[in-house]
């Protein structure tokens, strides 16, 4: 038997999937139809100088994130497919990849370390 509050905190991850699926599904449209680059690998709050380059995989980084908490989604809500340590996995084990692999792209796009300046001719 879960204690109500698991019971709740449970709700509010639900209920949490919503927006942040429909943030990265946008993202990804905005990316792979709009062609709009200015979210692509982002490194505080800057997009890389060839955005366009990176822009196909953080569209499907973001595409597959947004798709996975969907099918959570409807699974958990729709169908009752899924039980609570189930969904819970899922959902948090993609929001985690989601996130380390939109950081390690941004990283690889802006480079590691520091710019060195072009020397004057």
């Amino acid at each position: 038997m879960q204690l109500p509050s698991v019971f709740i905190f449970n709700w509010i991850f639900l209920l949490a999937l919503f927006p942040v699926a429909f943030f990265w599904l946008r993202r990804a449209w905005r990316i792979g139809v709009r062609r709009d680059f200015s979210e692509v690998a982002l490194k505080k709050g800057m997009a890389p100088p060839d955005a366009e380059r990176y822009a196909p995989y953080e569209m499907l980084i973001n595409l597959a994130g947004g798709l996975v908490m969907v099918g959570v989604l409807v699974a958990v809500l729709g169908f009752q497919a899924l039980a609570s340590d189930q969904w819970i996995a899922v959902a948090g084990v993609t929001l985690w990849l989601k996130l380390f692999a939109s950081f390690a792209l941004s990283r690889q796009a802006h480079g590691i370390g520091k710019k060195k300046a072009a020397p004057e001719r």
